[in-house]
């Protein structure tokens, strides 16, 4: 559950700053796909760029599944430290049994 919490902050941070500036992989993907030339002039919404809006979808994706990724593998190793760090710290301690009754015959 918080690996797609972190995955969903960081596809709307990105997306965000996608939107304004122009970062690697987003442009390079939307230009592999050879799309129409309309898709570019179009404004989606009235406000935002096709090419651009496509962009900053791929950037979000991929970035946000890269640090979804690192989180995950992060949590998966501090789990397994605290995991081993409580079966290294166990001890048991053994006492003397002590006869509660004594024998008399």
């Amino acid at each position: 559950m918080k690996g797609a919490i972190v995955f969903l902050a960081v596809f709307a941070i990105v997306f965000l700053i996608s939107l304004g500036v122009a970062i690697p992989p987003g442009k390079a993907l939307y230009d592999m796909l050879n799309l129409p030339i309309e898709t570019t002039t179009y404004k989606v919404g009235g406000a935002i760029y096709g090419d651009v809006l496509i962009a900053a979808i791929f950037n979000a994706v991929i970035y946000g599944f890269i640090v979804w990724l690192v989180f995950t593998i992060l949590t998966y190793r501090s789990r397994k430290e605290k995991q081993q760090n409580i079966q290294q710290n166990v001890t048991v301690n053994v006492g003397e049994k002590k006869e509660s009754q004594t024998n008399t015959a």
